[in-house]
């Protein structure tokens, strides 16, 4: 049987030296969950916020099999783990991601140039209350604020800022997850915007931002592009690891 940890902190050993903020979301109790099938005890867990899971410990055919519904994304701890995902989702598509550093020291007169580069008839504001529901409009920007659960939580937690044309968003980079000393950050612009220098400028906005907070803004990236604009603000890349995409509920087995 499958357990959501009431003390989360109970499955912390499992993770030890695992560097990701958004098992650290779990883990705090900030948002997500840990799942177990011993809560007493537990030798493998499920941390889960937003669309990610991460599998720790021993290998657990029960978790892999039960996990969250709808499209996720899971990273196993070691290959052991990845095998299983493999053998009770066999659809799951394997992807390379890649891992930043977490000790980034930002040059904030850069960060400030970068972000100062608005082109004209463009607007950069910090998201509100009104500009949390507008983010909720589109699937594109859903992810800036979604993960929160609700608009309460995330005006707590969350930082996010955007960039709007004609009352429009365009391009947004905002917390996808928070833990106590930072976020992690979620970044995305519209189709027909893009090439304009616009996720350079709210990225760089956002990160002055939480510096001024004295949070960390973390870094993970989906792709090579993501590596390559992370650079830009000095974030550096750590290593590359291996997930895998869920979207069927079915399996072919």
């Amino acid at each position: 049987m499958i357990h959501e940890l009431k003390d989360p902190a109970k499955a912390e050993h499992l993770f030890a030296g695992w560097e990701e903020t958004l098992i650290w979301s779990c883990l705090q109790g900030v948002m997500g969950s840990v799942f177990v099938t011993d809560p007493d005890h537990p030798v493998s867990a499920l941390a889960f916020v937003g669309c990610f899971g991460f599998y720790a410990g021993e290998p657990d055919r029960e978790l892999v099999e039960n996990k969250p519904g709808g499209f996720v994304i899971l990273v196993p701890q070691d290959e052991a783990w990845a095998a299983l995902i493999e053998a009770c989702w066999p659809s799951a598509k394997r992807v390379t991601r890649y891992a930043i550093r977490k000790d980034t020291r930002f040059d904030e007169a850069r960060l400030q140039a970068y972000a100062e580069k608005v082109p004209e008839g463009y607007e950069l504001r910090p998201i509100d209350a009104e500009l949390y529901d507008k983010c909720l409009e589109d699937p594109v920007t859903r992810d800036f604020v979604a993960p929160f659960g609700s608009k309460e939580k995330y005006l707590e937690w969350g930082r996010g800022m955007v960039i709007l044309k004609d009352g429009r968003i365009v391009s947004g980079a905002s917390s996808y997850t928070r833990y106590r000393e930072g976020i992690e950050i979620e970044v995305d612009t519209m189709e027909g915007e893009r090439r304009k220098h616009l996720a350079t400028a709210v990225c760089a906005a956002l990160i002055l931002r939480c510096l001024r907070e004295g949070l960390y803004a973390s870094w993970d990236a989906q792709n090579l592009n993501s590596v390559r604009l992370s650079e830009k603000f000095g974030y550096v890349f750590d290593h590359e690891y291996t997930a895998y995409e869920v979207s069927s509920e079915e399996r072919t087995h």
